[in-house]
């Protein structure tokens, strides 16, 4: 498919990204009143930024080329215009009217979800793996306006016939630099060349550093007007510390870390290592779950409310499967297996101290790491301060708030706390800005004044 606009003419970009400005209300982006009505309904009447600036090209017809990073609300930014667009037609049997690519099924059943309230009579649909692609298929044959879709599913669906592509008018690609890392470009490209050359296009991304994600730009978006968000100063920034530890100490100290009072997020660099590390931490009475690409869909929907509510305190995670899934009031993130690179180092530190709340970030080294992760704290230009600890430090302690673990008795019957003070998935099972579902009989609902 030829490139649809030269590579350098016909953008406009944000003069201000990030400065301290006042948006307007929804109400004054040129939404359908019907619209405005179910956001107040949720809560929301103050757009963030990036809605603020991209929301009213999207309702115009252009394309739109959104840089903002994640948390930032680019799910209404550009969901709110789709859903408008395709307001007023019937939906076509195999033939989704709107399509919106997102590079994981947990962020792909966020969108599903943060979009619903919305909806306003339109049809939305979910398809991406670990779920019967029969079931989505029989969906599509009733007729989905707007398809929320992972590119590997959707491929498989589209060469069955389930679904098809030319009645698409409107095209969002989200996070197009995780799809970058992930290596789904050459699928995405190949979905994009399926929809029909004058429709419009919509994409966000983090950063536009990756060559593939311009060249996706430039060969997809027609004179697409461009919006930069930077993110916005964080008055209680993350603390960074590195713990130096004998091989034969580390699940010791890694356990004590697990049995703190708070929310714990530990990453582990493979499925097999992520279940290693959920198995000794609940033989030592901690309330864990693992969640890796390996784990049923439904299975990993429970274990990500059972965090967000509660109902497990640590949570140990492989990268691939924490992106595009947000928790709130996550304390600690540990390293308990560094990261690959400063890019994977910067998204896991990403999941605390998120929404002006503080957080702390620890990577549990061995004596034969720490040249290799010096060297990349140096490369995501974090200052981090190293400890040299044992098992029962007084300092892992102070950094942390470990404690003893209760002892394998505790795993038999842990007991279920209520859900924590700001303690929202924003994942499956989730409404609107991203709160965490039916709230426990009694309690009133989380009502979010702004958007996510």
């Amino acid at each position: 498919m030829p490139d649809r606009r030269p590579p350098e003419t016909g953008t406009s970009t944000d003069p201000h990204p990030g400065a301290a400005r006042t948006p307007p209300p929804f109400a004054a982006l040129g939404l359908p009143v019907l619209t405005v009505q179910a956001l107040r309904r949720e809560g929301l009447t103050d757009p963030l930024p990036i809605q603020a600036a991209a929301v009213p090209d999207a309702l115009a017809g252009r394309d739109v080329l959104g840089r903002a990073p994640t948390g930032s609300g680019k799910t209404l930014a550009f969901g709110l215009p789709m859903l408008a667009r395709l307001a007023g037609a019937p939906a076509i049997a195999r033939a989704p009217r709107g399509l919106i690519l997102a590079p994981t099924r947990e962020l792909a059943l966020q969108i599903e979800q943060s979009l619903a309230p919305f909806a306003l009579g339109l049809r939305l649909g979910t398809a991406v793996g670990g779920i019967p692609v029969s079931r989505q298929a029989e969906k599509l044959q009733r007729g989905v306006d707007l398809l929320i879709a992972t590119p590997g599913r959707l491929a498989d669906l589209v060469d069955q016939g389930a679904a098809v592509l030319d009645a698409v008018r409107v095209t969002a690609v989200d996070e197009a630099d995780h799809m970058a890392d992930f290596g789904f470009l050459p699928q995405v490209r190949r979905l994009l060349d399926l929809v029909p050359g004058d429709g419009q296009r919509l994409l966000f991304s983090a950063t536009l550093d990756d060559e593939s994600v311009r060249d996706l730009v430039r060969r997809y978006l027609r004179d697409p007007v461009t919006h930069t968000v930077a993110p916005e100063p964080e008055t209680t920034p993350a603390t960074h510390h590195i713990l130096c530890v004998e091989p034969a100490d580390k699940p010791a100290v890694l356990a004590e870390i697990a049995a703190r009072d708070g929310r714990t997020l530990l990453f582990a660099r493979t499925q097999y290592g992520a279940e290693k590390l959920t198995r000794r931490l609940r033989d030592q009475g901690i309330r864990v779950a693992a969640l890796h690409g390996g784990k049923a869909q439904n299975r990993r929907i429970r274990t990500l409310a059972a965090f967000a509510d509660g109902g497990i305190s640590a949570l140990v995670a492989t990268d691939i499967a924490a992106r595009g899934i947000h928790v709130d009031a996550v304390s600690l993130v540990v390293h308990a297996d560094p990261p690959a690179d400063a890019k994977d180092y910067v998204h896991r530190a990403g999941r605390t101290a998120r929404a002006g709340a503080s957080g702390t970030v620890i990577t549990v080294v061995t004596p034969d790491q720490r040249a290799e992760v010096a060297a990349l704290t140096r490369a995501a230009e974090v200052p981090v301060v190293e400890h040299t600890v044992r098992p029962g430090d007084r300092e892992v302690r102070r950094l942390t708030g470990a404690r003893t673990p209760p002892g394998p008795e505790a795993a038999k019957t842990p007991e279920v706390p209520p859900p924590a003070a700001g303690g929202h998935f924003r994942g499956p099972g989730a409404r609107g800005r991203g709160g965490a579902g039916k709230p426990a009989p009694g309690r009133r609902p989380h009502r979010p004044r702004r958007a996510k």
